[in-house]
């Protein structure tokens, strides 16, 4: 079985309706099985049972949000220091509302969570410009789901952005399953 974790933070539901989205995705892949968890749940062990792992957050102030930020530095940071992550892969999914089109900085908030994942040693999956509904629900580093229009108003995530979710849960799982197994990196 190939275990893909999903960390996520959410300030009004909208990153978790793309956790479980992204959890279908996982789901649709034989053989696989998804943990949805929010970041202040997750644990070493949860990381290390891990055969791939998807990164999701609103944007706050065009970064993560700070319970991702408080995962990494408490769970990741050990992680690191004993090379645990190497030769995992790893995703990431984003949500956000601000002014401007991609939403507050969705890009350089997935960016925060992708160098992270770099650190770690894990081989990140993009999210190819050819997925269905890439222009409505993604960005080249992954889905990013609007959840509020240009005045601000709580609009929700599109049903467009969840089937980006979707293929790129699945992305992940395929490429985590081919990789499970393998010696990617040597310790």
């Amino acid at each position: 079985m190939t275990q893909i974790l999903i960390i996520y933070a959410s300030d009004f539901g909208n990153t978790e309706k793309m956790a479980q989205a992204t959890a279908d995705g996982v789901r649709s892949v034989n053989g696989a099985q998804p943990l949805v968890k929010k970041a202040e749940e997750v644990t070493k062990e949860d990381m290390k049972n891990s055969d791939g792992i998807l990164f999701g957050s609103p944007v706050h102030m065009g970064s993560m949000a700070w319970q991702m930020k408080k995962f990494i530095d408490r769970i990741c940071s050990g992680l690191w220091m004993k090379d645990s992550m190497n030769g995992k892969v790893a995703g990431v999914f984003m949500s956000g509302g601000g002014f401007g089109g991609s939403g507050a900085g969705a890009e350089l908030a997935m960016l925060s969570m992708l160098n992270n994942i770099a650190e770690l040693g894990m081989l990140i999956v993009p999210l190819p410009k050819n997925t269905a509904l890439y222009t409505k629900g993604g960005l080249h580093w992954g889905p990013y789901g609007r959840s509020a229009d240009e005045a601000m108003e709580h609009t929700g995530v599109t049903d467009d952005a969840l089937a980006v979710c979707r293929t790129h849960g699945a992305n992940v799982t395929r490429a985590a399953a081919a990789l499970k197994d393998q010696t990617v990196f040597a310790a």
